[in-house]
């Protein structure tokens, strides 16, 4: 008997009882649940008829798109495991993320901006020995290497064929997608069907998805993130409205023309969003809730968003499935902006003293640390990794700092890894963020340490100013002397036009500090 959490189970459930209904929109094609059924058993045959069966990896290298569903419900079919890879890696990124994961096979675009991504694989085969196939997405007229295959071909080499009839379990691997290694190397992270499908169900019924919603996820699939808002759509029976990358224009008309009920973003996106010139409340009329997760959640922007969005916050890491709290409609208004919320059902969530490393009581700052039933299987191939960010009572220790309250509401604080240590205090860079936030010309605001002599580290904003503002490094200190202890008031300011992201829309903190650190003359004005 199959088991109820795997994508297989839960697609094969909607193709059963409304085979016809639109599963897939995207800006001029639309597919029911009957067509991509079709596509990912075509495509499932072809991948088995090369040889690639149950236990194996495959590597999705494409942005968001009917592909990438088709993609993986054929690896679920298969019992294969899917490696999602941003096709914003450079090749070296990414001959080592395929090398770790040992995959076997990959799915492609052929091209996207200017890299030939043809081109790179072709090179890359001579570096990878488990690498033994690439599938590529787009025009081209391949023939010069029987390795490498057109996506198109092998649907229609697979249709009609028989799928080999493999039982796959709910706790087996499902996918490993690699952390963004902001902090450090990229680790594989072990995620087994259940913790995919039932975390995202979990957090799609907080969301009362049905049938009738239409979902855009403009995050891109390969992050947990987005590859959640696709799982979640997908368990709902609802239907997935997809764009290949996100562009506020391009977002702000598909809204308004498919008529999308619910949108999901990291809080970047909805910053560009509303900043878009032909931005309006009436154009979005049609959403009635969604998501801002994926990094800091800043008060203001929950409340600037809920103005015409009833959006959620939700915290969670690639390692914890992804979701561990969110807020609810149900909450109190200070709770919905100010907070992440309470724990989704069946997870707890505790707080680690720094100090001792015990599990201490509510209203403290300590590592947030988690336990339940979506929490990674292990980094891969790294045991010793994993076993150091797990306690001895199976928490899972996510480096975050953070306040759980008596009825359980969450509130970050900050990075463990990222506290600055400023003349012997503790200053958390999202407090200070959050207040510098409040002033009237900022929109958005990164606080990082810079290593100093005398005092430790120093405290530097990073400031995105409003446009058409006019603001000085002055303007900021003063501002922040009125609204926090002396200690945390930033020692250096430096403004940016935009700040640099990742592939997952976090900030590139240490890129930053880099940056800033080779040029220690700046001034406050």
């Amino acid at each position: 008997m199959p088991s109820q959490w795997t994508l297989t189970t839960q697609f094969a459930s909607h193709v059963r009882d409304h085979p016809d209904r639109l599963v897939v929109q995207g800006s001029d094609r639309s597919y029911t649940f009957r067509q991509v059924d079709t596509q990912s058993a075509a495509l499932a045959a072809a991948f088995a008829e090369l040889g690639i069966e149950q236990g194996d990896r495959v590597a999705v290298n494409l942005p968001n798109g009917v592909e990438w569903l088709v993609t993986v419900l054929a690896c679920a079919r298969l019992g294969v495991t899917v490696v999602p890879v941003s096709p914003q890696l450079n090749v070296h990124e990414l001959r080592y993320q395929l090398r770790h994961a040992e995959a076997s096979l990959v799915v492609t675009i052929e091209r996207l901006g200017a890299v030939d991504f043809l081109q790179r694989f072709e090179d890359l085969l001579v570096d990878l020995p488990e690498l033994q196939y690439v599938v590529t997405v787009g025009d081209e007229d391949l023939w010069y290497d029987d390795r490498i295959f057109q996506y198109e071909d092998l649907l229609s080499s697979g249709q009609g064929r028989a799928i080999p009839v493999v039982e796959v379990d709910d706790a087996d691997d499902f996918a490993v997608i690699y952390t963004s290694g902001s902090s450090g190397k990229p680790k594989g992270v072990r995620l087994s069907h259940r913790a995919l499908l039932e975390n995202a169900t979990r957090a799609g019924q907080v969301l009362e998805l049905s049938p009738d919603d239409r979902v855009l996820t403009p995050v891109p699939y390969f992050t947990v993130f987005g590859f959640s808002g696709l799982l979640g759509t997908i368990t709902a029976g609802a239907t997935l409205v997809v764009v290949p990358e996100f562009e506020a224009g391009d977002v702000l008309r598909l809204i308004e023309a498919q008529r999308v009920t619910v949108l999901h973003g990291v809080p970047t996106m909805w910053h560009l969003l509303m900043r878009e010139p032909a931005f309006s409340p009436a154009r979005v009329a049609s959403l009635r809730t969604g998501i801002i997760a994926g990094t800091d959640v800043a008060e203001e922007l929950v409340q600037r968003v809920r103005g015409w969005c009833d959006v959620l916050v939700a915290y969670g890491l690639t390692e914890t499935g992804p979701t561990v709290t969110i807020t609810r409609f149900s909450d109190t208004d200070e709770r919905r902006a100010g907070s992440v919320g309470r724990a989704l059902e069946g997870v707890e969530v505790m707080a680690v003293d720094v100090v001792t490393g015990l599990l201490h009581g509510p209203e403290a700052v300590g590592e947030i640390a988690v336990r339940g039933p979506y929490l990674m299987r292990g980094y891969l191939r790294m045991p010793a990794e994993t076993a150091k960010v797990h306690t001895p009572e199976g928490f899972f220790l996510t480096g975050d700092l953070g306040i759980i309250d008596e009825e359980g509401y969450v509130r970050i604080v900050g990075r463990r890894r990222e506290t600055i240590a400023r003349g012997g205090y503790q200053v958390y860079p999202r407090e200070v963020e959050d207040r510098l936030r409040a002033h009237p010309a900022v929109d958005d605001v990164c606080v990082i340490g810079i290593p100093h002599d005398v005092l430790g580290e120093q405290v530097c904003a990073c400031i995105v100013p409003m446009e058409g503002a006019v603001i000085t490094g002055r303007d900021i200190i003063l501002f922040a002397k009125d609204v926090m202890a002396e200690y945390k008031v930033p020692d250096l300011v430096r403004f940016y036009d935009a700040f640099p992201m990742s592939g997952s829309g976090k900030i590139r903190r240490r890129e930053l500090a880099r940056s800033i650190a080779l040029d220690l003359s700046a001034s406050y004005t």
